[in-house]
């Protein structure tokens, strides 16, 4: 047997099958680094018309990245890169938040608490040096995701001149009327000893007590009379039900529903026979509580009948007020809420509106102050046993049970909090229409997904006002003097605000800190108290806007924000309180979120079940380009799935991408565009209709990218791989590739076709598969940039001109056939009479429409079957040995047999005119003339 390999185009390329990504991909982001990639892309997208800024959202400056954090950067990254791809010129610069209490907890067990262990200042100083030391961490494994970005010059939120922007930012909302002191309960975190806002508060179940607690009336006949009551002679009482006792020795009040019903019961619930006042419609659910089952209502009144009535604190030696609120209900309880002005919203306006007052009784420690009668130094989460005993020593305890509920936590500390009535800064939601303003401002904002924008609205229409103070010290201070009397703010603030804003410019936050009243106000200096308080680290992040994208010369508003479907709360809502009462406007002009991730079981990730995904690790054995395929294909609209199985799925499906891109390499070979490049015109129909093809696929992507919606680049891109490359073009492309002569126009109108293939999907990928896309451009043939990323969307994706000799929906019926065809011959490849497709042969039956269709094929119509013989008869021909296919439209009847024809050794066609000639009398016709003719001509295929 003649060797007649030397003969034939053998693909072969250094672009190995194999993506070895963990061992590959630092070679790549060594190169990155050498050449400078980011400020080869800045210098590359200078003058550009179109410009898009995805604001960072900054990730906290502690510990290690986890696979929400990677989800979340990925993100960004394909938004920007793919912008880049589409002729935008879109900066990142990727930020830190590096204030706040994860920081100073870590910094406290290395070397103490401040202001007991270690002075303030030094305390300080390792907190910025302890932040700084998990920025490094972080931004190298967000380098090795392949995430680009000014990573030499981010935006942190501790740098001075930061720190300054968020001195001035507050300034300007002072100067716009919205911050005030005010003494009101806020969310207090005893873990932290600070207020905390509404978004350092997460809901977790908690076990409490709930218990029923008597208040008997002062004036016991008038009491009966107002609720229509004859029973004088008996005790007369109001059942409260609370599930915080600790909060008992602050009441000051009971308040009651004006327009609802209320019953006055005759029981002995062990005490004697007395009368005791319920909402009308929970009496029976309490005497149920009580296991009490014999009762009678005796009479009835409304809620406002009893308002201002005295009543007998359970176990103090002092009265509460009778007080009406909107906001009791009947959804539990008893129909009256135990009111303490210092520990919940309602019942603090509702002290206002009585004028209840403030007993200011728990300490920033949880501990019940000194003069606190019979609990003083008691903590709050320790006292419940020694309330019950005095609520049973006075027989005032009706009921006490256990139950478990959803209870507010610090995020931080993760322990439970308190509302606490303090002396803190607030942001007004009212004063200057900030909610009104805010409410209309989401109005004008891209919510991606739409739901976004009912989320905001409801958080923003129902929220209080803003607590911005903190007492801790690892923080952006707030630089503000106060008369030592009136309460009021120094009448040179704005401008003292700035030279605190420029001293802090200069030397940090601890600059502040440093220097004394009298620095500032010299002989006014005794009368005005300097803040110690510092800011909400929501506020440093929500003013990052200011002094990010405005000092840099970016533009305002941005037109991304992007962080997960929690910011709604965090810091989408502060960007937005901030901006607006700046600016007056949204500092976003879309806002995307993703959802959370969980494990194949819906399992959110955690240590103690197993099932927690480090990118770390999956880097360095599967490869970053995994995690950003896996990101790419998850609708990040839900929670993302992500497990072992699930990211070596992924990795199946990166072999089909890569290998498909690995063909086409390999097929270039010997392919210079510069000299074999075919026109468009000129090129064979079915390398017309992959162009084509691709050009249409490419406006889909584009789409889908400007749409934010990766899952279905995925989608379109792995299928094309699969079904229009890999099961039709390249499967049929490969004999003329092979077998025709290397410098035919057979074979360069295929290398053409695979040369724009390569050069459009190499961008397409690159976006998501950034080091795959990198490697591969090395590869390509011709002339190219440095990288990949310096470029736009290819150009040369013509579609199919006139003269083509099959149009679109020709090409698309000529597919359904194939597909039926190859299902005829897995029946006799199953039955063992064929091995591949060319060992057989087929007859096809067809209608008039389809006989004319494929009759335009020639003698070709085989090279697109895969088959070494096609022969086509009309319908009314058809043998017994043919079956139907099922086609839409038309009628078709398939006969397949194996060939009883010799092989060729060179194209493996079997055909009558194998061995014809004497010289190659193992090849067929066609590869002799290939061989030493002028080589066979193609049109089609």
């Amino acid at each position: 047997m003649s060797n007649y390999k030397q003969t034939l185009n053998l693909p072969k390329t250094d672009f190995p099958m194999r993506g070895n990504l963990a061992n590959r991909e630092p070679e790549t982001l060594a190169k990155w680094e050498e050449m400078g990639i980011y400020k080869k892309i800045r210098e590359a997208s200078a003058g550009r018309d179109k410009q898009f800024i995805l604001h960072d959202g900054p990730p906290y400056a502690n510990g290690d990245i986890h696979i929400g954090h990677a989800v979340n950067k990925v993100i960004k990254d394909m938004i920007i890169k793919s912008k880049q791809l589409n002729g935008f010129d879109a900066p990142y610069v990727p930020g830190w938040d590096c204030h706040g209490l994860p920081i100073e907890n870590k910094v406290e067990a290395e070397i103490g608490k401040p202001g007991e262990d270690i002075d303030e200042a030094t305390f300080r100083a390792r907190c910025r040096e302890y932040a700084g030391q998990q920025i490094e961490g972080q931004r190298e494994d967000f380098k090795r995701l392949g995430v680009f970005g000014e990573w030499e010059n981010p935006y942190l939120t501790m740098a001075f001149e930061n720190e300054a922007g968020i001195v001035r930012a507050l300034g300007q909302m002072i100067a716009n009327g919205h911050v005030y002191k005010g003494t009101k309960p806020v969310y207090w975190s005893i873990g932290a000893r600070s207020a905390l806002a509404e978004a350092e508060v997460e809901y977790h179940d908690k076990t409490s007590t709930s218990i029923d607690v008597k208040f008997s009336a002062v004036n016991n006949e008038e009491f009966h009379q107002l609720c229509n009551s004859t029973r004088t002679e008996l005790p007369i009482s109001v059942a409260i039900w609370t599930t915080t006792p600790w909060t008992l020795p602050g009441n000051l009040g009971v308040a009651v529903h004006p327009e609802l019903e209320y019953a006055a019961v005759e029981c002995d619930l062990g005490s004697g026979p007395e009368v005791i006042l319920f909402a009308a419609e929970l009496v029976d659910s309490c005497m149920q509580r009580y296991e009490c089952d014999n009762y009678k209502e005796i009479s009835r009144c409304y809620g406002a009948a009893l308002e201002r009535q005295l009543l007998q604190h359970p176990f103090y030696n002092r009265t509460s007020l009778l007080v009406l609120g909107d906001y009791v209900t009947t959804e539990a309880g008893t129909g009256a809420v135990h009111t303490a002005p210092d520990h919940g919203v309602d019942d603090f306006y509702t002290g206002i509106k009585y004028d209840l007052g403030l007993l200011n009784s728990v300490g920033a420690t949880g501990t019940y102050e000194s003069y606190v009668e019979k609990f003083a130094g008691e903590h709050v989460y320790k006292v419940e046993k020694h309330i019950l005993d005095e609520l049973n020593e006075n027989h005032k305890l009706l009921n006490s049970e256990s139950f478990v509920h959803s209870y507010p936590y610090c995020w931080r500390t993760h322990t439970p909090i308190i509302f606490r009535a303090t002396p803190q800064w607030f942001v007004s939601m009212e004063k200057e229409g900030l909610r009104d303003n805010s409410l209309e401002a989401i109005k004008t904002v891209r919510w991606v997904p739409a739901w976004g924008e009912a989320r905001i609205d409801g958080m923003i229409a129902k929220r209080p006002d803003w607590c911005i103070s903190r007492q801790r010290f690892w923080g952006v201070p707030i630089t503000l003097f106060v008369h030592k009397e009136s309460g009021d703010l120094h009448p040179d603030t704005l401008n003292l605000l700035e030279r605190a804003a420029a001293k802090i410019e200069q030397g940090g936050i601890q600059a502040w800190f440093d220097l004394t009243t009298a620095d500032f106000l010299g002989d006014d200096s005794e009368h005005y108290e300097k803040s110690t308080d510092v800011l909400d680290v929501w506020f440093d992040s929500g003013t990052t806007y200011s002094h990010v994208l405005q000092d840099r010369g970016y533009a305002y508003p941005a037109d991304m924000y992007l962080e997960g479907s929690d910011q709604h709360r965090g810091w989408f809502h502060s960007s937005l309180l901030t901006s607006v009462s700046i600016n007056g406007i949204a500092p976003y002009k879309q806002v995307l979120t993703h959802g959370f991730t969980v494990d194949q079981q819906g399992r959110k990730m955690s240590k103690s079940v197993g099932n927690v995904i480090a990118p770390q690790k999956v880097m360095k054995t599967l490869g970053a380009d995994i995690i950003r395929l896996w990101v790419c294909s998850a609708d990040y609209r839900g929670e993302m799935s992500v497990s072992d199985e699930i990211l070596n799925r992924m990795s199946d499906s990166y072999r089909r991408i890569r290998n498909t891109m690995r063909f086409l390499l390999a097929n270039l070979n010997g392919f210079n565009p510069a000299e074999h490049l075919v026109a468009s015109d000129n090129l064979l129909a079915l390398d017309q209709w992959a162009v084509a093809t691709a050009g249409s696929l490419q406006q889909d992507i584009c789409e889908a990218f400007e749409n934010y919606q990766f899952h279905t680049v995925y989608q379109r891109l792995h299928n094309f791989c699969t079904t229009e490359l890999g099961g039709f073009y390249l499967d049929i492309v490969k004999d003329r590739q092979y077998t025709t002569q290397a410098d035919s126009h057979a074979r360069r109108s295929a290398q053409t076709a695979m040369y724009h293939l390569a050069e459009a999907m190499t961008r397409w990928i690159s976006p998501v598969l950034c080091f795959t896309a990198e490697e591969i451009w090395r590869q390509l043939p011709g002339d190219h940039s440095e990288t990949i990323f310096t470029q736009t969307y290819y150009t040369e994706l013509a579609a199919l001109p006139d003269s083509s000799l099959l149009s679109g929906n020709e090409w698309d019926r000529i597919i359904e056939i194939r597909i039926e065809v190859s299902r005829a011959l897995e029946v006799l490849r199953v039955d063992g009479k064929i091995g591949s497709s060319l060992d057989a042969e087929v007859t096809l039956y067809c209608d008039q429409e389809i006989l004319d269709l494929l009759s335009k094929l020639q003698d070709e119509l085989r090279f697109v079957l895969i088959t070494s013989y096609a022969t086509l008869n009309p319908l009314e021909s058809k043998t017994t040995a043919a079956t139907q296919a099922e086609i839409d439209n038309g009628e078709l009847w398939i006969s397949a047999s194996a060939s009883t024809h010799a092989k060729c050794v060179r194209c493996w066609h079997h055909r009558t005119d194998v061995g014809t000639d004497d010289t190659h009398p193992e090849l067929c016709g066609r590869c002799v003339e290939n061989v030493e003719g002028s080589g066979e001509p193609r049109l089609f295929t």
